[in-house]
């Protein structure tokens, strides 16, 4: 009975010994590796794509989403809106208008500073997805604060408007880990990058409308899904002939929700 004892004894130092190991925590540390994501962007109407980038294995295993099936030509219109420059509604005047629907990833600034946008996004018919509620790097913060962070601004949306319920999660400056991909999927969500973007976030270096209408148009894809800012006033002004433009090369536009449905 002793022996048995002594051994169970150094069986438990032994598991101890080797959780604090440094190999143990160098595989924790891989786990929480920030990774910012980035794509290899489409020309010509070929896939844009993510296959040299190392995180390739991640978005695979954690079933996030970067672009859709590129068999079908069609578009995923996203909007990143940390804060509310003024373009909103004359975006979702054009989405109205020409009966397309989006996205619209929101903070807690714009939770609180922007509820009749808010109601007017859901009411039109729109998604309204998480961007945390301040706007963390989430690989920063403890599971616990990124549960917190989500938490808020699903409970805001909700006290705002008539959605109830929240999927998907564009992570603030698109930085991410195995831990914070593996953390927000515990949760419900399903983490959202893209495939098209150019710099559209600087208000200070906005170039016209036929910019941001040629930064777009250059890189659609079959399955794309689009990054935009609507504090770019240029996407507001270029928003109803980058539709038209994709309409006229047989292009049509999706809610995210139908990615989460089966394949025919």
């Amino acid at each position: 009975m002793i022996r048995l004892r002594i051994g169970a004894v150094l069986l438990l130092m032994l598991s101890l010994l080797t959780a604090a190991s440094p190999a143990a925590g160098a595989a924790s540390a891989r786990t929480d590796t920030p990774f910012h994501f980035g794509f290899k962007k489409s020309k010509n109407g070929e896939p844009a794509s993510i296959a040299q980038e190392p995180f390739l294995p991640l978005v695979e295993k954690h079933g996030a989403l970067f672009k859709g099936d590129g068999t079908r030509k069609t578009l995923y219109l996203t909007f990143d809106n940390g804060y509310e420059n003024g373009f909103t509604a004359k975006i979702l005047d054009v989405l109205k208008e020409k009966k397309v629907p989006a996205i619209f990833f929101v903070t807690g600034q714009y939770i609180k500073e922007q509820p009749e946008l808010l109601r007017r996004m859901a009411d039109e018919g729109h998604l309204i997805g998480n961007h945390s509620w301040s706007h963390p790097d989430l690989t920063t913060v403890s599971d616990a604060e990124l549960e917190r962070e989500l938490e808020r601004v699903k409970a805001g949306v909700a006290a705002a408007t008539k959605q109830k319920d929240m999927l998907f999660l564009r992570p603030p400056r698109g930085i991410f880990s195995d831990r914070t991909l593996a953390a927000s999927k515990k949760l419900g969500y399903v983490n959202v990058f893209w495939s098209v973007a150019y710099v559209d976030w600087d208000t200070k270096r906005q170039k016209g409308a036929e910019y941001a209408f040629r930064q777009v148009t250059a890189q659609l894809h079959p399955g794309a899904i689009l990054l935009l800012h609507s504090v770019s006033k240029d996407n507001a002004d270029a928003m109803a002939r980058i539709i038209d433009y994709a309409r006229a090369q047989g292009y049509e536009f999706e809610s995210l929700h139908s990615l989460l449905l089966p394949t025919p």
